[in-house]
């Protein structure tokens, strides 16, 4: 069976769904939705895929036409001929549009923006693939609620419980978001703790977790730092987790210290240089000599790309929503296959 998906918002997530969904054998990308025309229109035409319009209005829809796109229709038309639809949308519309979607009868995904409230259920690979198998919809978690479940989750089940306290020095904005700040400031998040923490309890509630934030005045990535509080008779070294994350899907370590990568900067250069499109890193970057175990605490930093480590999370969502894969593993390792194989790499 081949999964129909369509993708509603072809935006900074929407279009780097769209090519990790097609680069699945198991899945088809069967439209693209734009708002109006603009230049990503044009990157949709190159890859062939459909374009259709977020509304059903037909002047929305003629716009297309008259700027030169073959639109195929409005949303409406492109939910009959789905089995799921990435909603990758601006935030706060997801109420009205999942409203739609039901009445589409289709699965929906949304992404992190979107309240859990909302959706009722939320996602990550690694610790809640199994609980959203054959559900109706869900939600892919934020970046960073991303990025802790996957160094948290191998740490959880080995140890059978987890205290966490995490701060957020978080990205200002998206490196083509011109319209946020801050420029020449550190802008605290005053909400304490900031939602965060509170996030990764809604893909593993057992998992007992406080963060705070900071916004500065980059664009390329977020950065965790991250204090883990063991139980007794935990059993592990400061290797043995080492060990434990290397053999973790979506997590990279290196020596800053021997690579000379020891920035976010040079984080992205390394993900330019192996390949990726638009310079993605789909895996969460940890430094490895910044790892340090003393007794029962455990001290990391963690590097999170914004922009790219929910891409892959989406695509084994759909498995799980369509009870394609039970096995969250098997999923990852199809999806990053796929990924890799559509890069030549």
């Amino acid at each position: 069976m081949v999964i129909k998906v369509a993708i509603n918002g072809y935006g900074t997530i929407g279009k780097r769904v769209a090519d990790a969904v097609a680069a699945q054998t198991d899945m088809e990308i069967i439209g693209v939705t734009k708002t109006r025309p603009s230049f990503g229109c044009d990157l949709a035409v190159r890859k062939g895929y459909p374009l259709y319009c977020t509304y059903d209005s037909e002047e929305k829809i003629s716009a297309f036409a008259d700027a030169g796109y073959v639109c195929h229709g409005g949303l409406s038309g492109l939910l009959e001929l789905a089995d799921v639809v990435i909603d990758c949308s601006p935030g706060k519309v997801g109420a009205d549009n999942k409203k739609k979607y039901q009445q589409a009868g289709v699965k929906w995904i949304f992404q992190g923006g979107e309240k859990h409230a909302m959706t009722g259920m939320s996602y990550t690979s690694c610790a809640n693939h199994h609980e959203n198998m054959n559900a109706e919809g869900t939600r892919v978690v934020s970046c960073n609620t991303t990025g802790l479940s996957r160094t948290l989750m191998p740490l959880y089940n080995h140890c059978g419980s987890l205290k966490v306290e995490c701060t957020m020095i978080r990205r200002a904005a998206d490196p083509g978001d011109s319209k946020k700040g801050p420029i020449n400031a550190i802008k605290p998040v005053l909400k304490v703790p900031s939602h965060h923490g509170p996030d990764v309890k809604t893909v593993k509630p057992e998992i007992e977790i406080n963060s705070m934030a900071v916004a500065v005045p980059t664009t390329i990535m977020h950065v965790h730092v991250i204090i883990a509080t063991l139980p007794e008779g935990h059993g592990l070294t400061t290797e043995s987790i080492l060990s434990m994350w290397r053999d973790t899907p979506r997590v990279v370590l290196m020596n800053g210290a021997e690579t000379g990568i020891t920035t976010t900067a040079e984080v992205m250069e390394f993900a330019r240089d192996i390949g990726r499109t638009w310079g993605d890193l789909h895996e969460i970057f940890v430094w490895d000599d910044g790892v340090k175990l003393e007794g029962n605490t455990l001290y990391y930093f963690q590097a999170i790309h914004q922009e790219s480590d929910v891409i892959p999370e989406n695509v084994d969502a759909i498995r799980a929503l369509m009870g394609a894969e039970q096995d969250w593993r098997k999923s990852v390792a199809k999806t990053d296959a796929g990924i890799a194989a559509s890069l030549g790499l």
